[in-house]
C-alpha cells in the first residue's frame, strides 16, 4: 500500500531539499526522492564545490604575483591538481551529508531513487533498472527537479574533450589548453581557475561582452583584467562547430563574416541550462511546458495541474540556487494556508566567484535608461579605500545608480575583492527602500570595504569624502 503524505518533494537541489526542510518545520508529512546525493548540482557538482577550486586558485595567484608585497618569499612555488579537485570533492561529500543529516533531524522521509508521476497526487519511484521500487502519495507535489547544461548538436559533448562544467571540476589531469564557449558566470569561473594553473585559456562568446547580463562598465573592467592574465577573448563570436580530430578540438569560429579555426585540449561548452523536464511524467499529466520550462503562477509556484507546483530552475531564469531555496521557502508556505510576500524577482543579487568577483543587483545604467530614468551615479573606486589599501585589493569599483526624482536606489554594481559578501547590503537597502541620503547617513564602520558603499552613495549626490 502507497505511503500517503501532505507534500512529496521531487528533486533534492537547494530548491527541494529546502521545501522539504521548511515543510518539516510547519509540520507537514514530508518526503524527498532524488536519485543522487541531496543537494543537486549547486551542492555535488555547481556552487560549493566550485569556490572550492576558485579559493584555490585565488591563493595560488596571490602567492605568485603579491607575496613578495607582504614581505613573503619563498622557492619552488607549486600546486598539486590532483589535490586540488579531490579537496573540492571532499567538501561537497560532507556538505552533502550534512544536508542528508538535516533532512533526518526534521523527519523527513527520504527515498533514493527517480520519481515519475502517475497522476496528480501519486509517485512512481524507479530504481536504477527503472523497475518500480515504491509508490507514495501526497495532497501535494513540488516538481524541483532543476536543470542541465545545454547541448547543441553543432558542440557535441562528449564529456571527454567536449565537456560540461561536471566534467570541467573533475578533471584527472590539468589540460594545457582550454576553450572555453560561452562567457556567462560559469565559464568566465572557470576561465579564471585554469588561467591562473597555467592552461591557455581561451573564452568565445556571441554577445558584445563577457558577463553580458552586468553593467557594461563592470564587463570592460574584468576584460581587461583577463587580458592581462594572458586570457583570449573573442566577443561578437559565434561558433559553428566544434570537432574531435586526432586528440585535438578544433572549434570553427564567425566574426564579422570571418571564419577562422581554433584548436584545443579541451572545449568547455558553459552556454546555458534548460529545465530537466523528461522522463518526469510531466507531459503525459498535462503540465504545461514552455521552451522545456515549466509554467508556474509565480505568486504560489502552481502549475495548471491540481496540486502540482514547481520551483528552482525547471521553472526557468534566474537558474540561481538562492531563488529555488527561497521558491521552495515560499511555495511550501502557501501550501501550508500561509500568505508569504511574493519573491521580488527585480531584487535577486548575482555574483560571479572569479578574481576580482562580480556582484550586481537591480538595473544596469544601460537597463535605467532606456526605462526612462533621470539618474544620480555614483562610483567609488577600491584604489581610495584604505582597507582595500592596506590588504592589496585595490582593483575595482562600486557603482550605484539612483533615480535622480525620487533618490530610489534602482541598481548596484560592485567588481572586486569580497563583491559577492558585499552585496548583500544593497540588496537589504533594496527591499526596505532605502534612498541616497540613507545610505549615506547610515554609519559604516571603519576601516572596511563596506564604506565603498556609503562614499559611492555620496558621490553620487557630490558629498564623497575620499575622492
Amino acid at each position: 500500500m502507497a505511503k500517503e503524505y501532505d507534500l512529496v518533494v521531487l528533486g533534492g537541489g537547494p530548491g527541494g531539499y529546502v521545501a522539504a526542510i521548511r515543510a518539516g518545520q510547519l509540520k507537514l508529512k514530508t518526503a524527498v526522492i532524488d536519485k543522487d546525493n541531496l543537494g543537486g548540482i549547486c551542492l555535488n557538482w555547481g556552487c560549493i564545490p566550485t569556490k572550492s577550486l576558485l579559493k584555490n586558485a585565488e591563493m595560488y595567484d596571490n602567492l605568485q604575483h603579491h607575496a613578495s608585497d607582504f614581505g613573503i618569499s619563498f622557492t619552488d612555488l607549486k600546486f598539486d591538481f590532483g589535490k586540488i579537485i579531490r579537496r573540492s570533492r571532499d567538501i561537497s561529500d560532507r556538505i552533502t551529508k550534512n544536508v542528508e543529516m538535516l533532512i533526518k533531524k526534521n523527519k523527513i522521509d527520504r527515498y533514493r531513487g527517480f520519481g515519475k508521476l502517475t497522476s496528480n497526487n501519486t509517485i512512481d519511484i524507479l530504481d536504477a533498472k527503472g523497475k518500480v521500487s515504491e509508490t507514495v502519495k501526497a495532497k501535494h507535489i513540488i516538481v524541483a527537479t532543476g536543470a542541465s547544461p545545454r547541448i547543441l548538436p553543432t558542440i557535441p559533448v562528449d564529456h571527454k574533450q567536449i565537456i560540461t562544467s561536471t566534467e570541467a571540476m573533475s578533471l584527472s589531469e590539468q589540460p594545457k589548453e582550454m576553450i572555453i564557449i560561452g562567457a556567462g558566470a560559469i565559464g568566465i569561473e572557470f576561465a579564471y581557475f585554469y588561467s591562473v594553473l597555467g592552461t591557455k585559456v581561451t573564452i568565445i562568446e556571441m554577445l558584445d561582452h563577457i558577463l553580458p547580463i552586468e553593467d557594461h562598465e563592470v564587463s570592460e573592467t574584468l576584460e581587461k583584467n583577463f587580458k592581462k592574465r594572458g586570457i583570449t577573448l573573442y566577443t561578437k563570436t559565434s561558433v559553428e562547430r566544434a570537432e574531435v580530430k586526432e586528440g585535438k578540438v578544433e572549434v570553427t569560429i564567425s566574426r564579422e563574416g570571418e571564419k577562422s579555426v581554433l584548436s584545443a585540449d579541451k572545449v568547455l561548452s558553459a552556454i546555458g541550462v534548460t529545465g530537466n523536464i523528461k522522463g518526469f511524467g510531466l507531459e503525459e499529466l498535462g503540465v504545461d511546458i514552455f521552451k522545456n520550462h515549466i509554467k508556474v503562477d509565480k505568486n504560489t509556484y502552481k502549475t495548471n495541474v491540481d496540486g502540482v507546483y514547481a520551483i528552482g530552475d525547471v521553472i526557468g531564469p534566474p537558474w540561481l540556487a538562492h531563488v529555488a531555496s527561497a521558491e521552495g521557502t515560499h511555495c511550501v508556505e502557501v501550501i501550508a494556508g500561509h500568505h508569504p510576500t511574493p519573491i521580488d524577482y527585480n531584487n535577486i543579487p548575482g555574483c560571479t566567484y572569479c578574481q576580482p568577483q562580480v556582484a550586481s543587483i537591480g538595473m544596469t545604467e544601460k537597463q535605467a535608461r532606456e526605462a526612462g530614468y533621470e539618474l544620480r551615479i555614483g562610483k567609488f573606486p577600491f584604489m581610495a579605500s584604505g582597507k582595500a589599501f592596506a590588504i592589496g585589493e585595490r582593483e575595482g569599483f562600486v557603482k550605484l545608480i539612483f533615480d535622480a526624482k525620487y533618490n530610489e536606489l534602482l541598481g548596484a554594481h560592485i567588481i572586486g575583492a569580497e563583491a559577492t559578501e558585499l552585496i548583500a547590503e544593497l540588496g537589504l537597502a533594496r527591499s526596505l527602500e532605502a534612498t541616497g541620503e540613507t545610505i549615506i547617513k547610515t554609519v559604516h564602520a571603519h576601516p572596511t570595504l563596506s564604506e565603498s558603499i556609503m562614499e559611492a552613495a555620496a558621490n553620487a549626490y557630490g558629498e564623497s569624502i575620499h575622492i
